[in-house]
């Protein structure tokens, strides 16, 4: 009869819903027929194998539903737990439970369950697609009040499966996770159709409910069918009326096969706020409306119904039980009760904190931080804990790292690029392509960073860390070039002695220079040595040849000459010798091309030397020889020794002879003996070999020392006669006092041993006297001394 009804009241509104309940079997995806009774296809909805299983409703609150239900203090706090219909753990056909997702892709690990059916049928195993999930089996109960209130039903409700539970908060807020589905996802049922279904929270005092299970966009409206379906039906087709809060939609049932559900929602956070330390009563029921073959559930998420006290960051966020802190920065931790007839305080490592007696607190190190809130008269306080876990984070810059490929390098080592980056040792480093992947800090780096094929001018994004959570994100700016080949050339590569050269250098933008300052491709140097010259060749990205470019300039030797200037007596000749070496040829400015040649004029001679690489002009003088002359003469014993330079410019004509006849004999020696007393002989000297002569007149003076006066002709008086006719003769006689007793002169050159012609006493006596030779005009100068012997 109730088809009927729903037949008819539907033709009105959409002939496509004409049929809508017998057209429109439930639909499930199919799985592969092979494999429907595999194991981890579906969730496990009160299988064996899991302990809650067996739990009574009491512990599925306290021990899987509520987040802190592991704290025996916080287990006096919920009470009254009910649940309708009210079959016991053992009974198959009960409509709650526990469930578990098993090996799928459920949203929700375990939790509690609530079905309009046997909750069982809910997973497990699949049950084909044109039987209802709960065929032949209703849940039995009526419509419920508190339902119809909150909902406002426009059908009769049945089926109505209850849990509810009194409990006492210590936080200001209460939430827990769920999910809704149902076998109303179906051809165009979601446009009309949806079980009534409430998530109701009011004091235990008494009060209206509020319904908690509505969508957190302001104005979204209820969870239901109805209020949150796609536009297209399971099949893909138009279901006929528009989508409404699509996006909380989560999916029909197709490849995830994880329940017997046609589809359900996203899942959801039930909130509600309440007063710390006051009792409420949560309610949580649904209803098959129109008919009782379509059922629906709801999926309470295990340990996230929290009645106690959450520690919130800055912005009010609820914080992870860990967090990750790095270089010891101050954390403001909040707890989420704020109340000031409640009491606080924090603790550190288990030891309370002096003064920490509000719901705020600034962690500055790591470490547990627990906060107790206890409400006046309540010996249970709320608890909550965070563990801080420290860290440093590694020093790290931005960095260009340079690769300078070769024929064999062809990929950047960026192991190398560590030492740019930071300092801190054993930093881990790890290298990203996108600036999205390092920031998500996810496993897609750089695998094998000592072999990267990197391209020109590509950053990379490094996260440096210590090798935990603390990390620094710098960009690593690669820069490839090719690393130049350098290569040098000279303007000459045989020069002579100080010569210049120019080194021009090719391969690169700089270069660097192992014999010179200064960048540029060229140098200009003069070279007095045969030298290596090396040089780089840098890129423009400063990548450096991995070998210099070398070149070795030669110096040739330098061009010699003996040459000298010489002195020739006039009408000789003499050799010019411009001196041999390798290569040599000759050009004389005499128009000769030999070494040698014989110069008979005095003058300038010029030769060009040329070895073929480079040469040299040489320039001698011939001049005038000025002629040997004797500078002292001594003769005594009848042996006579002329001493006599050689004026002569060079040692070519060193060498001289001597001659004391005039010339016609001529001896190396410049000693004659067995000559005549007080005779006059013309002595010559001469550079051998030339016509350079110097010549001297002598008188070999012979004077006896010794006069005795006494007339018998032997040795009677000095007799000077020989020297009378030189010019300037003079001469006299001295005492032992140098007193004059005697004057030679050429009217007086004999002096006879008397004074005014008185004799003198014996005794030794000076003489002194000069004469100049009247063809050379040499003075000469004699003194000596006489022994006078006079008989008394």
């Amino acid at each position: 009869m109730k088809r009927y009804l729903l037949l008819f009241s539907l033709f009105l509104l959409n002939s496509n819903f004409l049929f809508s309940q017998t057209i429109y079997p439930r639909v499930v995806g199919k799985p592969n027929p092979n494999l429907d009774k595999k194991a981890g296809q579906f969730i496990d909805v009160n299988a064996a194998g899991y302990a809650p299983t067996a739990y009574t409703p009491t512990q599925l609150v306290k021990d899987i539903l509520i987040s802190s239900g592991t704290n025996s203090c916080v287990t006096p706090t919920v009470t009254n737990v009910q649940v309708s219909p009210n079959l016991p753990a053992t009974n198959a056909n009960r409509s709650w439970g526990y469930f578990h997702k098993g090996t799928t892709n459920f949203p929700f690990t375990d939790g509690i369950i609530l079905m309009t059916g046997r909750a069982s049928d809910a997973g497990n195993s699949y049950i084909d697609v044109n039987t209802n999930i709960s065929v032949g089996f209703n849940v039995g109960t009526g419509s419920d009040p508190d339902l119809v209130t909150a909902t406002s039903p426009s059908a009769t409700l049945s089926d109505a499966v209850i849990l509810e539970f009194d409990f006492v908060p210590t936080s200001s807020q209460v939430k827990f996770n769920y999910l809704f589905a149902s076998e109303e996802y179906t051809g165009s049922f979601p446009c009309s159709f949806s079980d009534a279904f409430a998530l109701l929270l009011r004091p235990t005092a008494g009060g209206p409910y509020v319904n908690m299970a509505v969508l957190p966009a302001p104005g979204s409206g209820p969870v239901s069918v109805t209020n949150i379906h796609p536009a297209n039906n399971f099949a893909g087709g138009n279901m006929g009326c528009a989508a409404v809060n699509a996006t909380f939609f989560g999916g029909y049932n197709t490849t995830n096969i994880e329940t017997n559900f046609n589809g359900r929602t996203v899942p959801l956070t039930a909130t509600a706020t309440v007063v710390p330390g006051q009792s409420y009563h949560f309610k949580m029921v649904l209803a098959d409306a129109i008919d009782r073959s379509y059922d629906s559930a709801v999926f309470l998420e295990g340990g996230s119904f929290n009645i106690g006290v959450e520690l919130l960051d800055p912005s009010g966020a609820q914080l992870p039980e860990e967090i990750n802190v790095c270089d010891n920065v101050p954390q403001v931790i909040t707890a989420s009760v704020s109340d000031p007839n409640l009491l606080y305080q924090w603790y550190f490592n288990g030891t309370a904190i002096p003064g920490a007696t509000t719901n705020v607190i600034t962690a500055v190190q790591p470490g547990n931080y627990t906060i107790e809130v206890t409400v006046p008269g309540n010996p249970c306080p709320g608890t909550a804990t965070i563990k801080i876990n420290g860290g440093t984070t590694p020093l790290a810059q931005d960095a260009s790292f340079r690769l300078c490929s070769t024929p064999d390098i062809t990929t950047f080592d960026l192991n190398n690029a560590k030492p740019l980056i930071s300092p801190t040792p054993n930093a881990v480093f790890r290298f990203y392509t996108t600036q999205a992947d390092a920031a998500a800090q996810n496993g897609n780096f750089i695998q094998t960073p000592a072999n990267y094929n990197g391209t020109d001018g590509q950053i990379l994004y490094v996260v440096v860390s210590d090798g935990g959570f603390c990390s620094k994100t710098i960009k690593l700016t690669l820069i490839r070039e090719v690393t130049p080949i350098a290569e040098v050339t000279s303007t000459r590569i045989r020069v002579c002695p100080g010569e210049s050269v120019t080194l021009t250098a090719t391969g690169g933008v700089t270069y660097l220079w192992d014999n010179f300052t200064g960048n540029g491709n060229t140098q200009t140097i003069p070279v007095y040595q045969t030298t290596t010259f090396t040089v780089y060749a840098i890129g423009a990205k400063g990548c450096k040849s991995l070998l210099p470019a070398k070149i070795t300039v030669e110096v040739v030797p330098a061009i010699t000459s003996p040459l000298m200037d010489v002195e020739m007596c006039i009408g000789d000749s003499i050799v010019l010798d411009a001196g041999a070496g390798t290569n040599y040829t000759y050009v004389w400015s005499t128009g000769a091309t030999t070494q040698t040649i014989t110069a008979t004029q005095l003058g300038i001679y010029t030769v060009t030397i040329n070895n073929g690489i480079c040469q040299e002009l040489f320039t001698v003088k011939v001049l005038g020889a000025s002629s040997p002359f004797f500078t002292n003469i001594s003769y005594e014993n009848n042996t006579l020794t002329a001493i006599a330079t050689n004026p002569s410019i060079n040692n070519i004509y060193g060498t001289l002879e001597y001659s004391i006849d005039g010339g016609v004999h001529w001896q190396d020696s410049n000693i004659f003996t067995n000559l005549t007393d007080n005779t006059t002989y013309n002595i010559l000297v001469r550079i051998k070999g030339t016509t350079c002569v110097g010549t001297v007149e002598f008188f070999t003076l012979a004077i006896n020392n010794v006069i005795t006066p006494n007339q018998d002709g032997v040795n009677d008086v000095l007799d000077l006669t020989n020297l009378k006719d030189f010019n300037n003769f003079t001469g006299s006689i001295y005492d032992r006092y140098g007193v004059e007793i005697f004057r030679f002169s050429k009217e007086r050159p004999i002096w006879d041993g008397t004074i005014a012609g008185k004799r003198l006493p014996t005794a030794t006596y000076w003489y002194k006297f000069n004469f100049e030779y009247k063809k050379s005009k040499v003075q000469m100068n004699r003194s000596g001394w006489i022994m006078l012997k006079n008989r008394e």
